[in-house]
């Protein structure tokens, strides 16, 4: 009796003291630009950001919620609105879909409720539908709670399309790339078969 006492004070004694030990969450190192330049799976959604000159602003203090686009959604988008990757990096209102992609402040996913909407930076609403699998407008919310040094990221798949955006004609020959400290070596298309794919289209209707 006494040998089981002793055994099972001392096992008490290793529970108290694993409780007594703190745990510490590991903090994010890595602002929300740096985590998506570091994912390849939003290459596509960097090279957006870089062209319409929103980088810096992602960098900043915020906090900011970015529901970010996987080059998958963004796919899906080129073939909805029938143009090329690069023709939806020269729009003149590309800021205006990716700033509908943000919410002012931190919001988890434990901060969402079914039918709450919230503002972005767009100015416009989006709406949360939490009544099945958890959705921003019409898009499946696949990943939560990355977070970021200034903010999380939420992680869709389906771009969000703002009532703002206008789909435009524009002259690939006379759009340029910004200067937003991002390697100018940074992939803009979805993959490199397309970048050249891309310039020799250009090529041969310079040729022409």
């Amino acid at each position: 009796m006494k040998k089981m006492l002793k055994k099972m004070s001392g096992f008490l004694a290793v529970m108290l003291l694993s409780l007594s030990i703190p745990v510490f969450a590991t903090a994010p190192t890595d602002d929300i630009v740096d985590i998506a330049v570091g994912n390849s799976d939003f290459s596509i959604l960097v090279s957006a950001l870089q062209k319409a000159d929103l980088v810096g602003a992602l960098q900043g203090e915020g906090p900011f919620t970015v529901f970010a686009p996987t080059n998958a959604a963004f796919e899906k988008l080129l073939e909805a609105l029938d143009i090329t990757a690069e023709e939806l990096l020269a729009q003149p209102d590309l800021a205006k879909v990716l700033t509908y992609h943000v919410v002012s402040g931190k919001v988890m996913s434990t901060d969402l409720s079914d039918g709450l909407e919230a503002d972005t930076l767009n100015g416009e609403k989006v709406k949360f539908d939490l009544s099945g699998d958890p959705k921003v407008n019409d898009s499946a919310i696949t990943t939560v709670d990355i977070e970021a040094t200034n903010g999380v990221i939420h992680v869709i798949d389906t771009v969000l399309v703002p009532e703002n955006f206008t789909l435009q004609e524009v002259d690939l020959e006379e759009t340029t790339a910004p200067d937003t400290g991002i390697p100018a070596s940074f992939p803009y298309l979805l993959t490199a078969g397309m970048t050249a794919g891309a310039a020799l289209l250009v090529y041969r209707k310079k040729e022409a």
